[in-house]
């Protein structure tokens, strides 16, 4: 007992010294990536990392830095000079959404986690544990998922869509 009631007056203390909200911000970089990607599937020709700032509502440095890590990975290419700009070298059919999130460094799926990773309070071990394994199946279940998505199913998909689009226009 005596152990339950120094976790509940430690957290009780934690919180009261810690009145705030914290939200995390999501990382939008693979579903940027993935918007960049299929635009550049849909044009002819290298795209500059301006032009595709414009279309992701960012700034080019930070094309640049991405795009860099899918050259490393060997999806697109940059050739330099005013005809120059980003192109994809990889096949469609073949690149998933787990080799561009592999690309990215791995990003954390989840903003979500432990309050302390090494507790000495046997509760917060327990809470840690049913958390850490249920984080891990659930990080495997969307790895798995992204291994079976390719960016040809996404290039189809917006076809459909733009093409259901037109019809409806034209209605």
């Amino acid at each position: 007992m005596d152990l339950l009631k120094g976790c509940y007056l430690a957290l009780l203390t934690f919180a009261q010294n810690r009145n705030y909200i914290s939200y995390m911000k999501r990382d939008s970089r693979l579903s940027s990536v993935l918007h960049a990607l299929l635009h550049m599937a849909e044009r002819d020709g290298p795209q500059t990392s301006e032009t595709l700032a414009k279309c992701l509502g960012t700034n080019p440095v930070v094309v640049r830095r991405t795009m860099g890590l899918l050259r490393k990975a060997r999806i697109v290419t940059s050739d330099r000079g005013p005809a120059g700009g980003w192109r994809i070298t990889a096949d469609l059919n073949e690149v998933t959404l787990r080799q561009l999130h592999a690309a990215l460094g791995e990003p954390a799926f989840f903003a979500i986690g432990n309050r302390n990773e090494t507790p000495e309070c046997l509760v917060e071990q327990a809470v840690n544990a049913a958390l850490d394994e249920t984080f891990i199946k659930a990080e495997d279940l969307l790895l798995e998922r992204f291994s079976e998505i390719t960016l040809a199913d996404l290039a189809a998909d917006f076809s459909r869509r733009h093409a259901a689009q037109r019809k409806q226009r034209t209605q």
